[in-house]
């Protein structure tokens, strides 16, 4: 690795933290996207308020605090411009393993390899300087974009939870994914 690399800087992309008075507002409008909400998991969606989006925030710093989160902001360089996020969540620290997850909020922010730069830059933290061994992902069936993403990236797939979602009458596979250190440094 390049001693000189910047850590949470990619050629078009930099990880970094909440701004609570401008990112709530941007934040608000994704959860107002069904499409978008349905990208980040399982659970139902529902649109929130500004104030709602704060509260949350408020949340997620106090588990950073706890270091149980490692939350990110994905900013475009050129213009500071907020399009997404990172996290490592679930985190085991006896284990040395976490969960992670990427959203890109604006659907035409999506397909310009923004995502890819942002989990490098963060599998790069989780992997060589946290010093994680095993880190999951998990994604939907109806989530082929997502599904291939995250292959890309090198995981592979560990468990498929079959019908273990219902959307819209239909039910749907839950794909659990890892990656290990030791394949993360390899590729």
């Amino acid at each position: 690795m390049d001693v000189n690399a910047r850590m949470f800087e990619g050629s078009q992309i930099r990880l970094a933290p909440i701004d609570y008075e401008k990112d709530a507002e941007i934040e608000s409008r994704w959860t107002h996207d069904l499409d978008f909400l349905r990208r980040m998991g399982a659970r139902p969606g529902r649109p929130l308020s500004v104030a709602q989006v704060k509260k949350a925030y408020e949340q997620l710093e106090k588990d950073m605090e706890k270091k149980s989160v490692y939350h990110f902001t994905i900013r475009l360089r050129e213009d500071d411009r907020l399009i997404g996020f990172v996290q490592i969540h679930w985190i085991e620290w006896s284990h040395s393993t976490g969960h992670v997850k990427i959203g890109i909020g604006d659907p035409q922010d999506r397909g310009h390899g923004y995502g890819t730069q942002a989990m490098q830059l963060l599998l790069n933290l989780a992997f060589n300087e946290l010093n994680f061994h095993h880190l999951s992902a998990s994604v939907v069936e109806d989530n082929p974009q997502g599904l291939r993403f995250l292959l890309k990236l090198g995981f592979v797939e560990e468990v498929r939870r079959r019908q273990a979602l219902l959307r819209q009458g239909r039910r749907l596979d839950i794909i659990h994914l890892g990656l290990l250190q030791s394949e993360w440094s390899q590729s």
